[in-house]
């Protein structure tokens, strides 16, 4: 029997901590509400992601890369998430190595994806026939989409979760999983600052409840996405995408929830978390087809 080891090495907090302190000086949320106020993909900060090697991560050194693998790119997606980082990420970082620029953040590329294809006019390469894509009013106001007449969820080329499309599941389950860790420490910290009857409503137990839960989900997620980037399996990337996408969704109610009135505000971050968790769960392996996926492989 194969024992594997989730625990983290030194080298991958360290990257994880460097993504993370890059995108707090880079896209705080003062450049969050900036970019919901005036969506448009900031060109300056995709070419600042490329030099830093956030597309070329699994490149091989000989070609330009930094050399490491989907775990490690697990981690830079999560980061991301949590930051509500805009943009046509997980098409671009998959197209390094294929589309000249990609790797280098010069060349922003998108792709068509059960049926929509994410920023089509800010994107310099289409991957996929989005011939006759008509926007659609997105959800997201920082998730401009099109959608491809006669397409839908499910009528898209490669059905099976397969190397082709496994990475790019996996990788949009880290951003789901990103963005329900930043719901539950959202939720936590507003219950310990909030007061109601003169004490924190982090001291009543519906309250508790609603954060142990979020806690839970969003761990269970995350450890199923980190075991499926170290097997690859087809199975476990689809059983990953089914719980980030609950735990990214579920996570950012109750964080509403927890928030009261104040969550429902456009001023609140806590309702883009909800609106990307809803595109991202649409974008790449709906729930529907990774049942299906895991019906088959049991």
């Amino acid at each position: 029997m194969t024992t594997v080891d989730f625990r983290l090495t030194e080298d991958q907090k360290a990257l994880r901590r460097g993504v993370r302190e890059m995108l707090a000086r880079r896209f705080d949320r003062a450049a969050l509400r900036a970019a919901v106020d005036a969506p448009a993909l900031d060109r300056k900060l995709w070419r600042e992601l490329g030099a830093a090697g956030f597309f070329a991560l699994r490149l091989p050194e000989e070609e330009g890369g930094v050399g490491l693998g989907l775990p490690e790119a697990v981690l830079l997606f999560e980061e991301a998430g949590r930051a509500l980082l805009p943009g046509p990420l997980v098409a671009t970082h998959l197209a390094a190595g294929g589309v000249p620029g990609a790797a280098e953040g010069t060349t922003v590329v998108t792709d068509v994806s059960e049926g929509l294809v994410p920023w089509l006019t800010e994107s310099d390469v289409v991957l996929g026939d989005a011939s006759g894509a008509v926007p659609i009013r997105p959800v997201d106001p920082l998730t401009p989409l099109h959608r491809v007449p006669g397409r839908f969820a499910g009528d898209t080329a490669g059905r099976a979760v397969g190397p082709a499309v496994g990475p790019a599941v996996l990788l949009t389950a880290a951003e789901q999983v990103g963005s329900a860790r930043w719901s539950t420490e959202a939720a936590v910290s507003y219950a310990r600052e909030r007061e109601q009857f003169g004490r924190p409503i982090g001291g009543f137990q519906a309250v508790k409840h609603l954060c142990a839960g979020m806690l839970v989900r969003a761990e269970l997620a995350r450890a199923a996405v980190r075991a499926a980037s170290l097997t690859a399996d087809p199975a476990e990337i689809a059983g990953a995408k089914l719980l980030a996408d609950t735990a990214a969704t579920g996570n950012a109610r109750d964080c509403l929830q927890v928030f009261g009135g104040m969550g429902f505000t456009w001023e609140a971050d806590v309702h883009l978390h909800l609106k990307r968790a809803w595109v991202r769960a649409a974008l790449r392996l709906p729930a529907a087809r990774a049942e299906e996926a895991l019906a088959a492989a049991l």
